[in-house]
């Protein structure tokens, strides 16, 4: 289980310190373990924090949000909560992060990462900073802009490319979320918090994992197949016109 320093578990969850101990005060997040004079947090503090992001982001306000994770809480045995939240926070990367060098990253993207460009990474997410390293928290993209940029693509149009395609799959999720919410799992504040609830709340999440990454990448591929096409056989007309004009003259 990774552990987590409070700025470390801010950045990894996309929020700041101030809100990490905001939401302490409220009693929204549990306490950390203490080590020495430092405080130590887990992978279940980071899921119970994004949970807490997501409910804010939803319009509901602290004390809903403390009123339904105490009730979630309430009468479950620790097992049964973790379960739940582990279930929630596991990664649907099929690749484990992976750590660079300043060096192998500008040979990565043949000596187009400039310093505008590194920080554009690090706001999409596509890069975190490790000290003095960096990590790609998903290398199939940063493998897939490496290809692009390699065929000549300029690396500033990779990342142009990359934050439209993670706004366009947000949308995506966000309505098959949306989909299942209204018709499977109804409003959480409503939601009468027994055994069986959380249980069928982690069996939903679960199927929807596959079921997510199948339509995506059905999907991707269907698109793939009737644009790829498309673009080569623009450029097969193109030159059979070219030789078209030629034989002519």
């Amino acid at each position: 289980m990774a552990e987590y320093r409070i700025d470390d578990l801010a950045r990894a969850a996309g929020t700041t310190v101030r809100n990490v101990r905001v939401y302490q005060d409220r009693e929204l997040l549990p306490a950390p373990r203490r080590q020495g004079r430092l405080a130590i947090y887990s992978d279940a503090h980071l899921v119970r924090l994004r949970m807490i992001i997501n409910m804010l982001e939803r319009g509901y306000a602290f004390a809903q949000i403390k009123e339904m994770l105490s009730a979630w809480a309430a009468g479950r045995s620790l097992g049964d909560l973790l379960g739940l939240e582990e279930v929630m926070g596991e990664s649907w990367a099929e690749q484990s992060p992976r750590v660079f060098s300043l060096a192998q990253l500008r040979a990565m993207f043949r000596g187009q990462l400039t310093q505008a460009n590194i920080r554009r990474a690090l706001e999409l997410n596509l890069l975190e900073r490790w000290g003095a390293r960096f990590v790609a928290p998903t290398p199939q993209l940063l493998d897939a802009g490496a290809e692009l940029v390699g065929m000549g693509v300029p690396l500033g149009e990779v990342l142009d490319l990359a934050d439209q395609l993670q706004q366009d799959v947000d949308h995506v999720s966000e309505s098959l979320v949306a989909l299942v919410r209204t018709h499977v799992l109804g409003d959480p504040a409503t939601a009468p918090w027994t055994d069986d609830e959380v249980r069928r709340y982690s069996e939903v999440v679960q199927r929807l994992r596959p079921l997510a990454m199948s339509a995506l990448n059905a999907a991707a591929a269907r698109s793939a197949e009737r644009v790829i096409p498309e673009l080569l056989g623009d450029r097969l007309v193109s030159l059979l016109r070219e030789q078209e004009r030629e034989g002519a003259e």
